[in-house]
């Protein structure tokens, strides 16, 4: 099973084919004192030449050196019950520990580790002490994969207002007055948010269906016609401004379970549960949404193999067979392709915020902030370009957005593309354009979302996911590597031995200027 666990069929119900379910793998049974023998992490194994190629997902291969062979490898005591974890794409050994509640030393293996902090081959064994018999956990059933909540490869062939108006619900007949995009259809609605927050139609359709029936049939009651994704809040009324809770909600639990951060979630009547720790994103999205919007005892059965998971196949068939085309979404290797800060040589610059939600208030902490030098403050007009940081075609351009793809396709949901947001009209790069390194995307300004001074918001996604600008690849600009801070926005850029911390002041110790040739 290519995202992460292996699964037992379970019988059809009423004529469909459940979702298979999560079986775990055995754990040793307890007996006299084991020791495993294990290399260090970050020890070649024997016998392997002195380098290796990494893909870097964007065409560059990049040669990593092995360490000298350690002679002696130390022992490690596993005693008592231990249980088996397998891998995932995104995972480290610091993310999983995480998500255990344990220190990474305390992970073991039967071959060779990388450091804690760096990316996991997919797939690779590992055994974990088994928490606390007292401990409650969410469910362990990976329900959903992780592409079908990104808005990556498995959603090209999908076309969300055909599907709208071949159910011919509610949803097909409605349309929303919105300040910022005028008249929207349910479906444009849908599909707008869907692009701005990288998220899979099919799973916001899924969740609106669940909880008011708009896409098949129509609300029963006046909360379900208001407040079709269940979020009950009068500053959320209507599916647009729905849609915007529901996309930063999905997003906090799918990146803050990527990221190893969220492990609990929280429940409206205060009451708390640790997420299980063998979930994929996904799944761990899903458990985290439905906890801001049902009570527990109907949560249970939301997430249950017979819930939500149940209807998903109904209205979108074998989901599992499109993950197995589909995934890892991160796939073994992924390395970064080499990126340029995003501005011309010599010129000043400042770091002024990041890493931050890479679009909206809420999700992926994956966009940096820079703004041009200026002696006036505020939104006014700055002459210095925002350049490309890597050849790509420019394939969406929209108020104050372009995107750039690196690897080609002319698809922002496949490989490595680059969101770049507050972009001025005037000169701004025409849709369509292939741009080389350097290759003028436009000025920087206040246009498209919210922006209190003049700036240009870059993240970066691959295979539709954003990637954590402090993560297991880090946001690199020429050797600028960016960290998270105390709080979003709060963060660093760190070059050898200088540190540029973030401040919307702009002061002279944010600066940053790219060194001339």
């Amino acid at each position: 099973m290519l995202w992460g666990a292996p699964f037992t069929p379970t019988p059809p119900l009423n004529g469909l084919a459940l979702p298979p379910t999560y079986t775990p793998y055995p754990s040793p049974t307890p007996g006299p004192t084991p020791l495993v023998v294990l290399p260090l992490p970050g020890s070649p194994t024997p016998g392997m030449p002195p380098t290796r190629a990494l893909s870097g997902g964007g065409g560059e291969t990049a040669i990593i050196p092995q360490q000298t062979p350690t002679a002696t490898l130390p022992p490690v005591n596993t005693a008592g019950p231990m249980d088996v974890y397998r891998s995932q794409g995104g995972d480290t050994l610091n993310i999983i520990a995480n998500r255990f509640g344990l220190a990474a030393s305390q992970l073991i293996a039967s071959i060779i580790l990388p450091p804690a902090d760096v990316l996991l081959p997919v797939g690779t064994l590992l055994l974990v002490p088994k928490p606390d018999p007292q401990e409650v956990r969410t469910p362990g059933e990976r329900l959903i994969p992780d592409s079908e909540i990104v808005y990556g490869p498995s959603t090209i062939d999908f076309d969300t207002a055909a599907y709208i108006a071949a159910e011919n619900g509610y949803l097909s007949q409605y349309k929303e007055y919105t300040l910022s995009r005028g008249w929207l259809t349910g479906a444009e609605a849908i599909e707008r948010i869907a692009i701005e927050n990288s998220l899979n139609p099919r799973i916001l359709l899924a969740i609106i269906e669940w909880e008011s029936h708009w896409v098949r049939g129509s609300p029963q009651h006046l909360a379900a016609e208001d407040y079709p994704l269940g979020y009950i809040d009068y500053h959320y009324r209507g599916l647009f401004r729905q849609l915007m809770w529901a996309a930063g909600t999905l997003s906090e639990g799918y990146y803050g379970w990527r990221s190893g951060m969220l492990t609990t979630i929280t429940f409206k009547d205060g009451s708390t549960i640790r997420l299980n720790p063998h979930l994929n994103a996904g799944t761990a999205a899903l458990q985290y949404y439905f906890a801001q919007t049902h009570s527990r005892a109907e949560w249970e059965q939301i997430v249950s193999p017979t819930g939500f998971a149940m209807l998903y196949a109904e209205m979108f068939g074998s989901y599992l067979a499109r993950a197995q085309a589909f995934e890892p979404t991160l796939p073994d290797g992924l390395r970064q392709p080499e990126l340029s800060l995003p501005f011309e040589r010599g010129k000043i610059w400042a770091f002024t915020g990041g890493p931050h939600s890479a679009w909206e208030r809420r999700g992926a902490l994956a966009a940096l902030d820079f703004a041009p030098g200026s002696t006036v403050g505020g939104c006014s007009k700055s002459d210095l370009w925002v350049l490309a940081p890597a050849p790509g075609t420019v394939v969406r351009v929209e108020e104050g957005v372009v995107v750039l793809d690196l690897d080609g396709d002319g698809d922002e949901r496949t490989g490595w593309a680059i969101l770049f947001l507050h972009i001025a009209t005037q000169g701004r790069a025409k849709l369509g354009a292939m741009l080389q390194r350097d290759d003028k995307i436009g000025y920087p300004s206040c246009e498209g979302g919210v922006a209190t001074g003049t700036h240009v918001h870059i993240a970066r996604k691959y295979n539709g996911e954003w990637i954590l600008a402090d993560g297991p690849i880090p946001f690199d600009l020429e050797g600028w590597i960016s960290r998270n801070g105390e709080a979003p926005y709060k963060g660093t850029l760190t070059k050898g031995d200088t540190v540029i911390e973030a401040s919307t002041s702009g002061s002279f110790e944010t600066r940053i200027i790219r060194e001339k040739k």
